[in-house]
């Protein structure tokens, strides 16, 4: 694998940005629309906290460590 990429895969990677870029800048001019709309809240959409998607829960920290015994 070479350590840089030629015109034409430069030009390929630029074009799938673009597109994306695009695709971005449409998917958030519907969500302006439908906000202005009334059509789904304004602001940032915030997935309430699932516990079980946390995982387990941490174990509890000792409030004391053991001390070594000295001889």
């Amino acid at each position: 694998m070479p350590d840089s990429f030629g015109k034409r895969q430069r030009r390929e990677v630029k074009a799938k940005k673009a597109v994306a870029r695009e695709e971005r800048r449409l998917a958030r001019k519907q969500r302006d629309e439908d906000r202005a709309a009334g059509l789904i809240d304004p602001g940032t959409p915030i997935e309430p906290n699932d516990p079980d998607a946390l995982g387990p829960p941490l174990p509890e920290e000792r409030t004391s460590a053991p001390q070594p015994e000295s001889t």
